[in-house]
This record gives structure tokens, sequence and C-alpha cells, in this order.
């Protein structure tokens, strides 16, 4: 008897050890993720609510940011490893010769705008006259000039309200500003706050934001297994939300603060595609030939050689039909 126990001693410690082992396996690397909070990092958000980070050894902690812009930022000054950010820091980035990897695209959708109805902002040319907000060094801002230019005005021709999108709905409700220029949850969150109080307008298709994956060359460079595995996790991501909508809708929602109803209705506004092809060159350029011409670049800046700044080996490396480049 005491020879059995002794054997079953050892057996359920070895059975702890190994448990103990695969714990600390599944968790082979760690990194933080700096995440805009809100439905364009719907990828990355399911890939760490569903476990797909784990699944591939990862140990992802984020940190929550209101802007793309924050969240490179949050790279570039090495608090974090990895960014959700869009093309407009992205861009002034590359045009600043910061070392920066492009890894890939996961989502696009067309930033809104969102007018006080006490305004009589009907159309795109009532907006001459009118103070709109926009959040300065990130899409809205190229957004905002693109939208003035389908309406036939300049920046002359409206007042113009550097805002964090977080302030802008204060703004708004406060009669400080009489529309603002964003993304979502942003405008719906406005429709929810003020209801019958605010008018959306059409601007569908006049600039659509791309939200994507960012880090370091040099963090590429000697930690090349993590990015796999990162973007193998964004990929099973993405394939989840499109097998299960109603239940991503559900913790996007929750983590970006948005009543699902509210999520709901605006889903497919949201293209989720973890890739790289020529539309991310295009957007890029189209977008480093705005800051040239609009001046808004730093000083002595040319046009990027984006094939420099963009890196599709990883992504290649582990799905090679999700690349596209020439």
């Amino acid at each position: 008897m005491q020879k059995k126990n002794i054997m079953l001693g050892f057996l359920a410690g070895a059975i702890l050890f190994s448990l103990n082992s695969m714990t600390a396996d599944a968790a082979k690397y760690s990194a933080t993720l700096a995440q805009n909070m809100s439905p364009i990092s719907g990828v990355s958000i399911i890939a760490k609510h569903k476990g797909f980070f784990e699944k591939y050894g990862l140990d992802i902690s984020v940190s929550g940011f209101t802007s793309g812009k924050q969240c490179l930022n949050a790279v570039l000054g090495g608090a974090a490893q990895i960014a959700t950010t869009a093309e407009a820091p992205t861009t002034a980035a590359a045009m600043a010769k910061l070392p920066i990897a492009f890894l890939a695209r996961m989502e696009y959708s067309d930033l809104k705008t969102l007018t006080s109805k006490s305004v009589s902002i009907n159309s795109l040319a009532n907006l001459k006259g009118k103070k709109i907000a926009f959040t300065a060094g990130t899409g809205s801002e190229v957004y905002t000039i693109a939208l003035l230019k389908k309406a036939g005005l300049t920046k002359s021709d409206v007042k113009l309200v550097n805002l964090r999108p977080q302030d802008m709905l204060a703004a708004l409700s406060g009669g400080d500003i009489d529309a603002y220029n964003s993304w979502e949850p942003h405008v719906s969150n406005g429709i929810k706050a003020m209801g019958s109080k605010v008018v959306q307008l059409n601007t569908t298709g006049i600039y659509s934001e791309t939200f994507n994956i960012v880090v370091m060359q040099d963090y590429l460079k000697k930690n090349p297994e993590l990015i796999k595995a990162f973007l193998k996790a964004l990929i099973d991501a993405e394939a989840f939300m499109k097998a299960n909508p109603k239940e991503s809708i559900a913790i996007v929602a929750k983590i970006a603060g948005m009543k699902e109803a509210s999520l709901a209705a605006i889903w497919k506004d949201y293209v989720y595609n973890v890739v790289l092809d020529q539309r991310q060159i295009d957007v890029l350029s189209a977008h480093a030939a705005w800051r040239l011409a609009s001046g808004n670049h730093p000083p002595k800046a040319t046009m990027p050689d984006f094939t420099k700044v963009i890196f599709p080996g990883p992504l290649k490396s582990v799905a090679p039909d999700r690349v596209t480049l020439p």
C-alpha cells in the first residue's frame, strides 16, 4: 500500500509538473499592444478576448488609446511594442524617416461627419462659415480637407477646431462647434446622446481610413517569430468575426463602450481583412502627397519610398495569399 501511495504521489507530481510546463510553454512570447479602443481595432480586440493570441503562445497586454496617433507614439516612445494605427501617423513617421515597419492592414472604413440640427447643415455646401472639429495629425484631418474639397470649400471658408475625439460630443452639445469629423464610435455615440438634435451628413466614399499593424524595424528583426504568431492570431480572429458576427459585435461593443444595437447598425461599415495590397500603397502615397502639398510634414521631407516601410515578409510567410503587392 505504501509503495502504491508513493507511486501515485510520483505520478501526481509528474502530471502537475507537466501541466505547469504546458502553461509556461503556452506563453512563449510577451508584448504590449497599443490599441485604439474602438471598432476599427475589431480584429485585435477579438484576438485578445477569444484567446487567439494565447493559442499561438503570446501573452499580449493591451494599453488602450483613443487614436492611432497615440498608439504609434507609444511604440515610438518604447511604452509598447506593437501599434494599431492609421495611415496618417504612419505616413508622418515615414516622412520623418523613423524606422517603422508596416506589417499589415486589418481594417478600413469611412470617416463621418455629425452636425448640430440647430445650424441647418443639410448639405456639404452648408458647411461654409461653420465651426468644424477635427483631430490634427490623424485621418480626421485628411478627411476634413477632402470633405471641404468635395463641398467646393477651402479651410478659409470654415473655422476648424482641433479636438480630441472624446471631447467632440461635449463641444457639439454645448454649442462650441457646429459639426465634427471623426471615426466610430464617436459619431454613433453622438447620435445616441443627442438624438434628434443632430444630423449625420451623407459623406460615404469621401475618405476611407485604414487601420494597420506597425512596429519598429529593430523589434521586427529581433522578434520575427512573435510577429508571425501575432499575425496568425489576427487571421484567426478575422475568420471568427466573419463566422460569428453577433458574438463579435457583443465583444467589440463592450470594449468600445457602445451599445450592441448601435454597433450592429454600422457593423457593415467596417471591412475587416488582414492583408497587404496595392490599396495600402495607394493610401499611404496619397496621404504623403497631401502632406507635401499642404506643408503639414517634417522639415525637408520628401515622398517616402514605402517599399522600405512596408515589410510583407512576416505576413507572406504565414499566409501568402494575403499579400498581393507587386
